[in-house]
C-alpha cells in the first residue's frame, strides 16, 4: 500500500513542531517493513500566528490529491470548510494539537487540554499554599487548545478560594519577543503584590521567563509555565521555575501517522486520542520516565 500523507501544522520555528514532524517520521519508518510506504509532506508557515499562510498551504496540500491530512488548525473555526470539503472528495484528516469545530474528521489528538491547565493550578495551588493573587497571561485570541487550558486552570484554580486569579490585558502572541514585552507591561502593572503566574504555552513562557529575569522577580514570584525548552532548564533546576506541563508532540505526530495508514487499510481509528500531559518540576527532571519525554520533544539531548 502506497500513501501520500502532508502535515500541515502550525507553525515551524518552535521545538514543538519540530517533535511532532520527527515523531511523524518516525510512523513512516514503523510502517515500511508491514508493506506500508509513505510519502510524507510537512508543510509549515514560517510564523506560528500565520493563519493566511496556513489557509494557503492547506489549499495547495488539496490540490495535489493527498490520500490523508494531519492539520494542526490555527483556531477551531477557519478550516472547517476545507476539511468539509477534503470529507466529501474522501480525503481523511486527523487533527492534532488543537480542536476543530467539525464531525467531519478522522480523528482528534491531542492533549486534553482542560485536564493540563487543571495539572497546572494545581501545582500553583501547592506551590502557594493555596493563598496569593495569580496572573494568568493569555496566549493569543481564537487558539482553542491555550484557550482550554487557560479554562482550566481557572476552574481548578476555583477549588482555591484563598487565590485571586487576574486575567491579562495583553496577550503573549506567538513569539518570544511578543510574549516578553507582553509579560513586561503585566508585570509592571501587578508585580507589586503577584505571588505567582501561569503561561499556557511555549512562547509565553519563554517571554515570562526572560521578563521575570530582566526584572529579578523570579525568587518572588512562582511561575508555572505550559511545553518544553531548553531556555528553562536552569531555571526549572535551581527552582525559581516551579512548574513545566509537558505535552507529547511527538506521540501526536507518530499516532496521526498512523491512524490515516490504519484508515487506508480498513481498520477502525478511535474519534478522540488524549496524548497525556506530565508535571515538570526540579525534583522529577531527571528521572527517566521525564528525560524520555524531554529527549522525544527535542528539549534534551
Amino acid at each position: 500500500m502506497e500513501l501520500k500523507i502532508a502535515a500541515v501544522p502550525q507553525g515551524s520555528l518552535h521545538k514543538y513542531w519540530k517533535a511532532m514532524q520527527a515523531g511523524a517520521e518516525k510512523a513512516v519508518r514503523d510502517l515500511q517493513p508491514h508493506g506500508v510506504a509513505v510519502n510524507f509532506m510537512w508543510k509549515a508557515p514560517l510564523r506560528e500566528d500565520d493563519r493566511q499562510e496556513q489557509t494557503k498551504i492547506l489549499e495547495t496540500v488539496l490540490r495535489q490529491r493527498v490520500d490523508g491530512i494531519i492539520l494542526a488548525p490555527f483556531d477551531s473555526r477557519t478550516f472547517v470548510p476545507l476539511v468539509e470539503s477534503a470529507a466529501a472528495a474522501k480525503i481523511p484528516t486527523v487533527i492534532v494539537d488543537s480542536a476543530l469545530d467539525s464531525t467531519k474528521i478522522l480523528s482528534f489528538i491531542a492533549t486534553d487540554n482542560h485536564k493540563a491547565g487543571a495539572l497546572a493550578a494545581d501545582r500553583m495551588g501547592e506551590v502557594l499554599g493555596g493563598r496569593g493573587k495569580v496572573l494568568l497571561l493569555r496566549y493569543q485570541e481564537g487558539s482553542a487548545s491555550t484557550a482550554e487550558r487557560e479554562e482550566g486552570f481557572r476552574k481548578r484554580l476555583a477549588h482555591y478560594p484563598e487565590i485571586k486569579v487576574v486575567l491579562s490585558e495583553e496577550y503573549a502572541g506567538a513569539t518570544r519577543a511578543t510574549a516578553k514585552s507582553a509579560s513586561e507591561k503585566m508585570l509592571g502593572r501587578h508585580a507589586s503584590d503577584l505571588a505567582g503566574v501561569f503561561t499556557p504555552n511555549e512562547s509565553s513562557t519563554a517571554g515570562m521567563v526572560m521578563a521575570l529575569s530582566g526584572l529579578e522577580l523570579s525568587s518572588r514570584v512562582a511561575h508555572v509555565g505550559f511545553d518544553t525548552s531548553d531556555l528553562y532548564f536552569d531555571m526549572l533546576r535551581s527552582n525559581r521555575l516551579k512548574g513545566l506541563v509537558a505535552q507529547d508532540p511527538f506521540r501526536m505526530g507518530e499516532l496521526a501517522v498512523k491512524a490515516l495508514a490504519d484508515h487506508a487499510g480498513g481498520k477502525s481509528v478511535a474519534r478522540r486520542i488524549d496524548t497525556g500531559a506530565k508535571m515538570i518540576t526540579s525534583t522529577n527532571m531527571d528521572s527517566p520516565e521525564i528525560a524520555q519525554l524531554l529527549r522525544q520533544t527535542g528539549a534534551l539531548k
